[in-house]
């Protein structure tokens, strides 16, 4: 028996839209397209966070620590005046926390799962045929997408987890509260720009959204695989006559 793969090379292309009609098809684009924004609104994502400080005598100035992916936020450093008398020094702070794998786990899901669609597609409006004849192939599917689901979910809650956590390290309030030049009554602190995060809060909307969408489409590929049992057909009605 030929499996898919061989199949595939010996058959040729024939490009036919008309699956994207039906939902087994139409929602592996969906899910094509909502992979790319999941992982495309968190990977290359640059923010800032700032706190106000203003040492005894001198003007207010602004602190400004710039983060981006993957979200090792300790590497991410910056200056603070040390507000000593007839000094100009400075000294190095780090942002906390480190929510890199959270990070790279959820864009790692997206970019396969945007793989495997495109390669799904290509089988589904390419060699519909082939796809259709081999009972391995639904199979195979099947799997792979049940597979994707549960990462999805895993992967969008330890995400959602990790971006609270990132917004509690970049609060400007919390940044305020660690400093020690803040912690005197003689220095004046104040809490700076908050940094835009509704590009991240997007990505794990999406990442729930594949959720529902993979899972959802196991049921549609489910139909394709000789598991699923369509009803029998009624007896015909027309039966012989047996002899009286």
């Amino acid at each position: 028996m030929q499996s898919v793969a061989q199949k595939v090379m010996t058959s040729g292309f024939s490009l036919d839209l008309s699956p994207l009609k039906e939902p087994l098809a139409f929602i592996r684009l969906l899910e094509w397209v909502f992979s790319i924004f999941a992982f495309a609104t968190t990977g290359g994502y640059s923010g800032t966070t700032s706190v106000n400080v203003q040492c005894h005598g001198t003007p207010s100035e602004e602190i400004k620590a710039h983060f981006n992916y993957p979200f090792r936020l300790m590497d991410n450093s910056y200056s603070v005046p040390k507000c000593v008398v007839n000094e100009t020094t400075t000294t190095t702070q780090y942002l906390t926390g480190d929510h890199a794998s959270s990070a790279q786990f959820f864009v790692c899901i997206g970019v396969f799962a945007f793989l495997y669609c495109t390669a799904t597609l290509v089988l589904y409006l390419g060699y519909q045929h082939v796809y259709r004849e081999s009972s391995r192939a639904a199979i195979v599917d099947l799997l792979v997408t049940a597979a994707f689901a549960f990462l999805w979910l895993v992967s969008s809650s330890a995400w959602a987890k990790g971006l609270t956590d990132v917004k509690w390290a970049t609060n400007p309030v919390v940044i305020e509260s660690l400093l020690e030049v803040c912690k005197t009554g003689i220095n004046k602190c104040s809490p700076g720009a908050v940094p835009h995060m509704g590009r991240l809060n997007a990505s794990v909307v999406f990442g729930f959204l594949n959720l529902i969408l993979w899972g959802g489409n196991c049921w549609f590929i489910y139909k394709e695989t000789p598991f699923h049992k369509t009803p029998n057909q009624p007896a015909d009605a027309e039966g012989a006559v047996g002899p009286s």
